[in-house]
């Protein structure tokens, strides 16, 4: 690296927010500027995918010279730029990409690509300076459910992931056919905060043979069918009640896979993140199992729940450390698993 701040630059564009930051060895955000499409999107009820990528086009440099500006930081002191490369939307991850590929090319730093879920897992780094692998890691987000025992930086083992939606997109998809704005996720959970989780009871699925993957697929399913059924018999629906018991059901899947998760690993930390973690019933239900096993847990804050470049750059940090840079034919991998982001060993830290 170039001096002692180890400062990377971090570019995410993987769905719907243009974001830019910069951090110092790992841990120290300097900066975090996130140019969010949500307004854009609102009128089609989701994110349209050419929509996104022309907005990344038009926000991308003006957000990365911002993020610099905070930081107050010169591309002459980055050590290393780290984008986002899967998964997610293929035209939006190209354009943060190309951004990348163009400064690491001019300025003549290493280029490092970052799978997503390994951003969200750093996010918690970031907010917990003192947290250290080995960790589990709950990512909960619109596009991915993954439940990971992080043994060391760069070293994941895939306990569990969602075999179909995603409990985040689930929320979305609910939400929109209850008739609640986008994205659906945070007006589902304060439609439900009136109502009652015990009311309508919605089922729990279990995948045969892997009893720490997840799936929402059956659950939504089921609130749909309820929602059209009861409508067809002319009967009244309590929306509130539906809204909890259907959140009740996502929450209970999330957390009745921890236990098992820390009696077949031993470690003792949970860090959950991703833009679901932001819900006030899974922080809730969370804290109580905490407790219960006697373990620690951490979140990151609201504003590292959802996308955002600080949790790349992190992630990039330790990337670089191990060696993992990428060249400028680097391409965009919207399936991108975790299991591509491993490393064998991380050098030493500035």
């Amino acid at each position: 690296m170039r001096g002692n701040d180890g400062i990377v630059l971090g570019i995410e564009t993987s769905c719907d927010e243009t974001a830019a930051a910069c951090v110092a060895r790992g841990r120290d955000m300097l900066s975090s500027v996130v140019s969010s499409q949500i307004e854009v999107h609102r009128k089609f009820g989701g994110v349209v995918p050419e929509i996104a990528s022309r907005r990344h086009v038009e926000a991308i440099i003006p957000v990365i010279d911002q993020a610099l500006a905070e930081a107050g930081v010169a591309l002459t002191e980055v050590d290393a730029v780290a984008v986002t490369y899967g998964p997610g939307l293929v035209g939006a991850l190209l354009v943060g990409l190309a951004a990348a590929k163009g400064l690491a090319f001019a300025a003549g730093i290493p280029l490092v690509c970052v799978n997503h879920i390994e951003g969200h897992i750093y996010a918690n780094f970031l907010a917990h300076t003192r947290l250290d692998p080995p960790v589990l890691c709950l990512t909960v987000s619109g596009g991915h459910t993954e439940l990971v025992a992080m043994h060391g930086h760069g070293q994941y083992e895939v306990l569990g992931r969602t075999r179909d939606d995603a409990a985040g997109e689930a929320f979305d998809k609910v939400a929109r056919v209850m008739g609640l704005p986008y994205p659906g996720g945070p007006a589902l959970e304060r439609l439900a905060q009136s109502g009652d989780p015990g009311a309508v009871v919605f089922p729990r699925a279990h995948v045969e043979g892997r009893p720490l993957d997840f799936s929402f697929s059956g659950l939504k399913t089921a609130v749909v069918n309820y929602i059209h059924t009861s409508e067809q018999k002319g009967l009244r629906i309590d929306y509130p009640d539906v809204a909890a018991g259907f959140q009740r059901a996502v929450v209970d899947e999330l957390t009745s896979r921890i236990e098992p998760a820390v009696h077949a690993t031993g470690i003792r930390k949970l860090a959950v993140s991703g833009g679901v973690a932001a819900n006030g019933a899974l922080r809730s239900a969370m804290d109580g199992l905490a407790a219960k096993l006697e373990i620690e847990l951490f979140y990151p804050p609201l504003s590292l729940c959802t996308d955002n470049a600080a949790m790349i750059a992190s992630a990039g940090y330790y990337g670089l450390a191990a060696g993992r840079v990428s060249g400028l034919d680097a391409n965009a991998v919207p399936g991108a698993r975790l299991e591509d982001a491993q490393a064998e060993g991380y050098g030493s830290l500035p």
